[in-house]
């Protein structure tokens, strides 16, 4: 396994991450698609015999179950010190006031809450998941800093939200010497490649690592144009889940796919190798999120790392791609769904 640094910090990851919200108590989160302890531990003992020491979770995957199965497997099949853990708050953990956000209440009480599931006493990577805009963003920064100068956090994340958001709370943090986000975990594939236009270019000047979040496109990238094949969680998320990939952008996304298809084709290697290599030849790009519920699709993963595409290849993945509507800034279900109706051709998708 050959670690990259995240973003310009001296932090050594695996360029593949393990997305931990496919291990959880089905009983407290997703019945259908979530793997219990028994299921979820030998994917993650497989995942660090194969070299990856990154691995992604959240306080609200499975209500914390996430975080608890991670945490006692990570201690029983690793060293703490050569792991890195990252987690996220903002959603909501408990009925009632202060239960969500990132006021200072929410992120002191939930910083102790996730240490004590993780069974650890500090975390690599706090992110924030998504913005709060019910609370002063001066107030969320400074209290993330205040994690890190108390060593329970030792680098803080953010997660997809307008490039000027997360430009501003980089001005903030810097001003007022506050500790930074060195890490974006942003929407990014073939498929939706809107962040090139402003979050990416931001990225990359101010030295920040990205973390991609569904970089196979719900699974579309992995399986042919005409395969109708759904995963149980794209049948169970809601229907705004896929705005990115509805029918407005069947023509280029059938073309993508075929390309996709083509490449790995002519490699004689698989369409998710294909488009995990493509996110590896973007410079912004530090890791992959893969939610492997199989052994095989570590393997296939860590497999991408050795794919080298040509430029002519990259030239045939990229040409087209036409520019779609980007919803990266809306966390808001109603909202979406409002302006999903008013777009034509969504409204029936």
């Amino acid at each position: 396994m050959r670690y990259l640094k995240l973003g310009t910090t001296g932090l050594d990851v695996s360029p593949i991450a393990i997305g931990a919200m496919t291990y959880g108590d089905p009983g407290r989160g997703h019945p259908i698609w979530s793997l219990d302890e028994a299921a979820s531990r030998p994917l993650i003992k497989h995942a660090l015999e194969a070299g990856i020491n990154f691995f992604d979770t959240a306080n609200m995957y499975s209500y914390g179950s996430s975080e608890e199965i991670l945490g006692r497997a990570l201690r029983d099949f690793a060293d703490r010190d050569d792991v890195v853990i990252a987690t996220k708050l903002r959603h909501p953990m408990r009925p009632g006031p202060n239960g969500r956000g990132l006021s200072r209440k929410a992120i002191m009480t939930e910083i102790d809450h996730s240490l004590r599931r993780l069974g650890t006493d500090y975390i690599d990577l706090y992110q924030i998941h998504r913005n709060d805009h019910s609370t002063p963003l001066e107030e969320t920064l400074e209290a993330l800093h205040d994690l890190v100068k108390a060593g329970k956090v030792r680098y803080l994340g953010a997660s997809s939200m307008p490039a000027w958001e997360f430009a501003k709370a980089l001005h903030l943090q810097k001003s007022h010497g506050w500790a930074r986000f060195v890490s974006m975990q942003n929407h990014y594939n073939l498929l939706a490649r809107e962040e090139e236009r402003e979050m990416i270019p931001l990225c990359l000047d101010e030295g920040v690592g990205t973390i991609v979040w569904s970089p196979l496109a719900r699974g579309r990238l992995a399986r042919a144009w005409g395969d109708a094949k759904s995963t149980a969680r794209a049948e169970t998320d809601g229907a705004f889940a896929d705005l990115l990939y509805a029918p407005t952008q069947e023509t280029s996304n059938h073309a993508i796919i075929d390309a996709v298809g083509k490449t790995a084709a002519e490699l004689g290697v698989s369409r998710a190798q294909v488009a995990l290599a493509w996110l590896r030849s973007r410079p912004v790009v530090t890791a992959p999120l893969v939610g492997a519920n199989t052994t095989a699709q570590i393997d296939e993963a860590v497999a991408s790392l050795d794919i080298d595409l040509t430029d002519a290849h990259l030239a045939a993945l990229e040409r087209p791609y036409t520019p779609r509507y980007d919803f990266q800034g809306i966390s808001d279900e109603a909202e979406l769904q409002r302006i999903r109706e008013r777009i034509p051709g969504y409204a029936n998708a």
